[in-house]
């Protein structure tokens, strides 16, 4: 028998399939992983057997596997057949395709299964006899702790560890290490789960009457067509959630599994809590926050079928489901299910591979889809579920809009508008909560100079340093490289340093000045670094431990927190004038998510939103929320402009040391990508599909102390863009540049 195996290298030179043979004693399948000889010197290296066959196939001398990293397969049928898929479709090695499939700690044997030392009787262990040796002379228990042990484990199969008796007994220790002694008790082992829901009990709950709506939608998705995908789009508060967990239930009563993306990691303990409280322990969950020990242990609940319903982020799209039934994506139009590492997936994308691959559903859910995602349900490419209403009925909360120039012209310099300051004054009086949204952490975007206008940057990165004020430094978010405030500035020497913009912890600060007595959390990368920080702010808030809520788009998405009643977004242009054809999408999106974490029980909901541009559809649609018409006016400005949907981007970026090696490589690359692409188009008479090839600085020129070129090209979205697509692999393969880090199409990142 002979093994066609992929070494654990991602290196374009072995992307290949490499034979060994099977040893007799050793049984090995498809999926597994085992150790090779490999190269001239035979170094041990670890693969993955991806086929079997009867012949070698080569007349070279075949090496011999060394042995079995594990006893069981960690790759099924099906992820085998998705990761060749993805090597193609993101131009990755089949490695590397792999390497994201299985915890990144199995590989080098770095996290093993966890044993636990237990306690159990002796086979020979008489209670009569041990009776007598603990009685005393005047018929008394000498020793009564240890008759308490020796019951506890009087019974078939009793196993418990010493933490578990001393549970039951306390104080229980020093008996148990003298019935050690005494060869009563024999000291054994079990395997060990590491619970990452430990300490978190959750009420079980029953499915909820539905809605009319509901009813439909879930009659829809129970009979869609397998590999179907569809797009529910719900306004928020108009019970999605119930709607996924009722088509998990029908599809785990068939006995298929189903896989739930959410796209914070911040929204993972909330949906697992109410997930959980319906499926119990059949839910597991995947995310970066999960010690090395637990995603490995809830990995493998989820390979053995022990856990059957999946709960993650992006890269739990992944996970080794069998008889994968339904996979939903919540709040799809979010760009954190793109991944920004080898390989840079799309999770919708392989979502709709995997659901092609193994007849599941796959369920978007938005209540401001992505505008691709919400073309393709229009032209009949998805299959368009809606929910127009609330379930309580209750009317979408008001939404205000302040335009912060009037404020200024008016002698408010200040963070908060008067109608802003109003309501929270009046939020509070009615022991209500508030949730406060900008989306920048710090204290101050940036720190310039009054009189040279210099602006204090990265000195490995071409941004600006963020002011932190807790701790006095410049950072920068890209690389964490921090400063010292200077006192001078470098340029001129002027004392007149300025501190610009305006960060969560200068609105915590502001909001304490305004309100001495009002009780804040806060919610950004700075205060969540912590394994646990997410889920304990957050359970914080929803006891009333604070008054407001001060985050950044964390606390946007996906919060159900009943006596939220107002919503203030501090500055709603924070993301509307990026150089990025999407952010006039994306800032009506996460305005209008974040407007909806207002007014979600019985309690009426107000949103106000501060602007400089009160006039742009992002933001004036929001006060109707308006998701149709922002659709119908966006789309029309993407197909004048030849945007996508209705075009494509690649993106080939290059970093180096030195400038002019990455422009240079940049430039190459332009010139011969170009030629290729005609030659390919011009089979299809379709050379005017290729609109442009761009090469040039990226918008962020220095990051981490390398400069980055990129090389970006449009394509009209044809019958043809594959092919031009493929061009573009091909020639990056056949021309490889030291500098070219990585090809992208349509990047959720343009910087």
């Amino acid at each position: 028998m002979f093994a066609r195996v992929i070494v654990d290298i991602s290196n374009t030179n072995v992307d290949r399939l490499f034979t060994y043979s099977v040893p007799e004693q050793l049984k090995v399948a498809p999926g597994q992983r085992v150790l090779v000889p490999f190269g001239r010197g035979n170094k041990p290296i670890e693969g993955f057997v991806i086929a079997l066959s009867d012949e070698s196939g080569t007349s070279h001398a075949v090496k011999p596997i060394i042995r079995t990293l594990e006893p069981y397969t960690v790759l099924t049928a099906e992820q085998l057949g998705l990761s060749e898929w993805i090597c193609s479709a993101y131009h990755c090695t089949r490695a590397d395709s792999l390497r994201g499939m299985i915890p990144a700690k199995l590989r080098g044997s770095r996290v093993k299964e966890k044993t636990v030392r237990t306690l159990r009787l002796s086979p020979s262990a008489d209670r009569s006899e041990f009776i007598a040796g603990i009685t005393a002379k005047d018929g008394g228990i000498k020793a009564p702790k240890q008759l308490e042990v020796f019951d506890l484990l009087d019974h078939p199969n009793a196993e418990y560890s010493s933490a578990d008796i001393c549970a039951f007994i306390p104080g229980a220790s020093a008996a148990i290490s003298a019935l050690v002694k005494k060869g009563v008790l024999i000291e054994a082992g079990r395997e060990a789960y590491r619970d990452p829901f430990a300490g978190r009990d959750v009420e079980p709950t029953l499915p909820l009457p539905l809605l009319p709506a509901q009813e439909q939608a879930l009659k829809t998705i129970c009979t869609a067509e397998p590999g179907e995908v569809l797009l529910l789009h719900g306004v928020t508060g108009s019970g999605k959630t119930e709607v996924y967990m009722q088509a998990i239930s029908a599809e785990l009563e068939k006995g298929r599994g189903a896989i739930v993306l959410v796209p914070e990691i911040s929204l993972t303990p909330q949906t697992t809590d109410r997930f959980r409280s319906r499926f119990g322990d059949s839910v597991a969950v995947l995310h970066s926050h999960l010690s090395d020990g637990e995603r490995f242990d809830e990995w493998r609940r989820i390979r053995f079928s022990k856990a059957r319903v999946v709960i993650g982020a992006r890269s739990a799209v992944f996970a080794p489901v069998e008889e994968l039934g339904i996979i939903i994506i919540d709040e799809e139009h979010e760009s954190s299910y793109q991944s920004e590492l080898t390989p840079k997936y799309s999770a919708i994308e392989v979502a709709r591979r995997r659901a092609r691959l193994t007849g599941a559903r796959l369920v978007l859910g938005s209540a401001t889809p992505s505008l691709t995602s919400y073309y393709r349900a229009k032209r009949g490419m998805y299959k368009l579920i809606e929910l127009k209403e609330r379930i309580n009925g209750d009317a979408m909360p008001r939404v205000d809009i302040v335009d912060m120039r009037a404020e200024y012209r008016s002698g408010n310099n200040g963070i908060f508008s008067a109608l802003l300051r109003e309501a929270l004054s009046a939020c509070l009086e009615r022991k209500e909560q508030a949730i406060l949204f900008l989306n920048r952490r710090g204290y101050s975007s940036h720190v310039e100079c009054r009189a040279c206008g210099f602006v204090f940057t990265c000195v490995s990165c071409d941004v600006a340093m963020t002011y932190h004020k807790f701790d006095n430094v410049l950072r920068c978010h890209y690389c964490g490289t921090s400063s010292c405030v200077p006192n001078k500035c470098p340029s001129c020497g002027s004392e007149f340093v300025k501190f610009s913009g305006i960060g969560t912890q200068q609105v915590e600060e502001q909001l304490h000045e305004l309100f001495p007595s009002i009780r804040t959390l806060r919610m950004d990368t700075d205060t969540t670094g912590g394994k646990n920080s997410h889920r304990d702010i957050l359970d914080s808030f929803t006891r009333g431990d604070a008054d407001v809520l001060i985050g950044t788009q964390m606390v946007a998405k996906g919060l159900d927190i009943p006596n939220v009643t107002l919503v203030g977004v501090v500055f709603a242009d924070s993301t509307l004038f990026h150089s990025d054809y999407r952010s006039s999408e994306r800032t009506f999106q996460l305005l209008t998510q974040v407007a909806g974490r207002a007014g979600r029980a019985d309690k009426e909901g107000r949103v106000v939103i501060q602007t400089n541009a009160p006039e742009h559809r992002a933001i004036a649609l929001c006060t109707r929320h308006d998701y149709k018409t922002f659709f119908n006016l966006e789309i029309k400005d993407r197909l004048h402009t030849l945007f996508p949907p209705f075009s494509v981007f690649a993106r080939a970026l290059f970093t180096s040391k030195s400038e002019d090696e990455a422009a240079e490589a940049a430039g190459r690359f332009s010139e011969g990508v170009t030629q290729r692409i005609l030659g390919v188009l011009t089979d299809f008479s379709a050379q005017d599909e290729l609109i442009f090839v761009m090469p040039g600085a990226a918008p962020i020129r220095k990051r981490e102390g390398e400069y980055r070129y990129a090389v970006i090209i449009k394509l009209a979205r044809t019958a043809h863009t594959a092919k031009a697509i493929e061009a573009i692999y091909a020639y990056a393969n056949e021309k490889p540049e030291d500098a070219l880090r990585s090809i992208e199409i349509n990047p959720q990142d343009m910087l």
